[in-house]
Order: C-alpha cells, then structure tokens, then sequence
C-alpha cells in the first residue's frame, strides 16, 4: 500500500517506550502510515504491538544489526513519499506533523526536516539529540542551536525560526524517500550515532538543503539504548564522527584538519581519563585505529560519494570557528554567543 506519509519506529526491546509513547503517535497521526520496525527485539515488543495494535504494521529485521542497517532494511519494504524516522522514546504533540509536510510540500529543494524538539524530562528545555537544528564546525564537531555539548537552553522562542541547517536528528526525521534511496541511505557501518549527520551532509552535497520547522515540536526521552556514561557510545561517536569527515570533506581540507583532530582527539582522551574513567580513553584510541585500519573502505565510499555530488561544501551549517574553543576555552555556551 502506497501512502503519503510513512511513520517508520525502530524498536529494540523498547516496549515500556512504545506502551508510553506509541498510542499518541497513532492519535495524533492520523493522515500517516504507522510502522513498526523491529530490530529481533527479545521483550515482547511485538507481540504486544500485534495484540493492541494490530493496524499498525509490524517489520521484522532478522537481527538487531544497529540503527543504520535496521532502517535500511525496513524502509525498503515501504511504500511512502515522505519518511519519518521516530525513536520509540518521542511523545509527538497534536498537530506536529501538519507543520512538516507543509514545508516539504511548499519546498521541493528541501530533502529533509526535522521539528522542535525538547527534553521530555525537562519539557521547557531543549532536548540533547537535535534542539533545533544541527550544524557543525571546521574540525567536525557537531552541535545544535539549543545546545553545546552538555548545556542545554531553555526554549524561550528565541529558535522558533525557520531555518536551513547542516543536519536534522534522527530521533525525528522526515525526508523524501526518493532522495533517501538515492543518497544511499544510512551508512550501515556506522551502526548507531551520527548516521543521520552523514545522510544529511550528502543530501546537502547533492544540492538539495535540510531545514528546522519550528512550528512541529515533540519531547524526546533520549540516551534509551547506550547513555551518555557508556564507552561504547563514545567509542562509536568518535569512530563516526572521524568516518563522516573522510567521507564528505574535499581531500584539500581532510588532511589539515584530520591533523588537527588528532591533537583536540588526544586532549579528550586524557581528559576522560581524570573525569570518566581509561575505558573512555580506549574507546578513543580504538575509534582512530578504526579509522587507520579502514582508510581504503572509508576512500571508496568518498568516492560514491562525489559521484552523487554538485557542490564542494554544504551552503548552511558549517561554523567556521571551533566549537571546543569558544565552549570551553571562551566560556560561550550558547549558540547565539557564536560569531556566524
């Protein structure tokens, strides 16, 4: 079945999430498909969603293989013009999804979009994984307008703006299937974390832009399947956030500024290893030899890459300064102090 809207959960034993959260995206979704993609959850997930929701539609991935793989699986076998990839942790508001259809409808040059997004435990704040709207600095390091690093804003209006960014969060990502196909989808290496950042890099190297929709807005739960204190996570956020820069960045700037990442890498390896533990300095050491080892896999997927590309570098979304710096160093901790 074809259908305008294709609302797209991927589940891993996430049932107290989607008994929490899933009857208010069918409520107030009502012009969308609804499916549920399942990653061989082992909670009872899918049976319950059968036996309470037996409308919405249930695809099984044969094995829990990452977020990335896992969406690219499912939305294969989906028919839709428009995607929305919705973490099982989001409380969508009614008439959220009204707003972003109406912005891709009215910009065809638009591939992507992403809503407001605030923390669902602190409802007045923005939320960590995409506030409103990614962007990113000359070294790689991403950030959102609403948050830098750990600070989080308060939403006072003062975003409630539309705009074009580098990258819309995949916790709530509505893009066009066709481009989504055509760019390539998630990249299935990156497993979890900054996949989205990668997909909208490309759309943007295609030429088309990613833009924020101030007008939708949901409460996002976050940190539900590795949080913020894991090794793992900082391992896969600084393998990928590596990975992304080979892939999408001109040779000419790649190696001056993979030189550089690899002193301010140095710097947060040693200091995770005075306030975290040496498990997260590891992680960072094992991200870079990825990195070392997988240089060959990492230059031919650069190579598809520019073979889909029309520009050099994104127009939106790039800060040239340094995040760390103005953050740390500068004390600026919003990103409104920023000097765009």
């Amino acid at each position: 079945m074809y259908n305008k809207v294709a609302i797209v959960i991927l589940n891993w034993n996430g049932r107290k999430f989607l008994e929490q959260f899933l009857p208010g995206v069918i409520q107030h979704s009502s012009d969308a498909a609804v499916i549920v993609a399942d990653n061989a959850s082992s909670d009872t997930s899918v049976e319950w969603v059968q036996q309470n929701y037996p409308g919405v539609r249930v695809i099984l991935n044969p094995r829990n293989e990452g977020f990335s793989k896992g969406y690219n699986l499912a939305l294969r076998q989906v028919k839709a013009e428009y995607f929305i990839l919705l973490n099982s942790d989001v409380q969508v508001t009614a008439g959220w999804l009204d707003p972003l259809l109406d912005l891709m409808e009215k910009n065809p040059q638009v591939a992507a979009c992403q809503p407001k997004i605030r923390s669902f435990t602190q409802p007045e704040y923005f939320e960590y994984a995409g506030g409103a709207g990614g962007y990113i600095d000359r070294f790689g390091y991403p950030f959102c307008r609403g948050r830098l690093f750990d600070h989080l804003e308060k939403d006072e209006g003062q975003y409630d703006d539309e705009k074009t960014v580098l990258w819309a969060t995949g916790a709530c990502l509505m893009i066009r299937s066709k481009l989504y196909h055509q760019a390539g989808g998630l990249d299935e290496d990156f497993f979890a974390h900054m996949e989205e950042i990668d997909l909208c890099w490309r759309l943007n190297l295609m030429g088309y832009q990613v833009k924020y929709c101030p007008d939708s807005i949901i409460y996002h739960v976050g940190g539900g399947t590795l949080n913020k204190t894991s090794p793992t996570k900082t391992y896969l956020n600084f393998r990928n956030n590596l990975a992304l820069l080979v892939k999408n960045l001109p040779l000419s700037s790649l190696i001056f500024i993979f030189s550089i990442r690899l002193i301010l890498d140095g710097v947060a390896g040693a200091k995770f290893i005075f306030t975290d533990s040496f498990a997260h300095t590891r992680a960072v050491i094992r991200a870079h030899f990825y990195i070392y080892f997988n240089l060959g896999k990492l230059f031919g997927k650069r190579k598809a890459v520019r073979f889909i590309s029309k520009v050099q570098h994104p127009k939106y979304g790039m800060y040239k300064g340094l995040v760390v710096w103005d953050y740390f160093i500068k004390g600026k901790k919003t990103f409104r102090d920023l000097n765009f």
